[in-house]
């Protein structure tokens, strides 16, 4: 009889800790996804503010500028979109990516862009337009597609969504220049 009020207790035992841990998990869950739910805010651009690539003050030149930003890192930023597209589409590129922001050049003044940052994933581009961002040939970045196709007509070039930019198109050495499906 003991024996039988020992084992008992013991279940009741285990079943208490075994219920305190999924309780104490879902507390630490729901405190996790209340830390995700924050989403991540794109930097305004101030003089400080280099090229992660080259050390150029992005402020001192034209075209849309554009923002990667990392899980539990700085992010890295581009005078140029060409840039931005350029160091995400490496392979090996292994840093977890939080957000990549660029301009929307349908807003900013494309000789001084300062704010109007966008969901770089869900933007349009321009690629092999006349228009010259920081190094040259670049990607325009635009919210609407009416806007990129309106510069498209103006500047001539092709509109692409992000994922139809591929690394062929952002080789740092005028790639943009050698896209020859427009």
């Amino acid at each position: 009889m003991k024996s039988s009020r020992f084992f008992s207790a013991r279940r009741g035992a285990v079943a208490l800790a075994i219920a305190i841990a999924f309780a104490g998990g879902g507390m630490l869950a729901g405190c996790d996804s209340k830390a995700e739910a924050v989403a991540v805010q794109p930097v305004q651009i101030t003089r400080d503010i280099v090229d992660s690539v080259d050390g150029m003050i992005l402020l001192d030149y034209p075209g849309p500028k554009g923002q990667i930003h990392y899980a539990g890192g700085k992010p890295d930023f581009f005078c140029d979109t060409v840039g931005l597209f350029s160091m995400y589409l490496q392979p090996e590129q292994q840093k977890r990516v939080q957000a990549l922001f660029v301009q929307d050049m349908g807003r900013a003044d494309w000789k001084n862009p300062e704010g109007h940052w966008i969901d770089a994933k869900a933007a349009f581009y321009v690629a092999g337009s006349k228009a010259r961002g920081a190094m040259g040939p670049t990607l325009a970045s635009f919210a609407r597609e009416e806007d990129a196709r309106a510069f498209a007509g103006k500047e001539g070039g092709k509109v692409y969504r992000f994922e139809e930019v591929t690394p062929a198109m952002v080789v740092m050495d005028g790639g943009v220049l050698k896209d020859k499906s427009s």
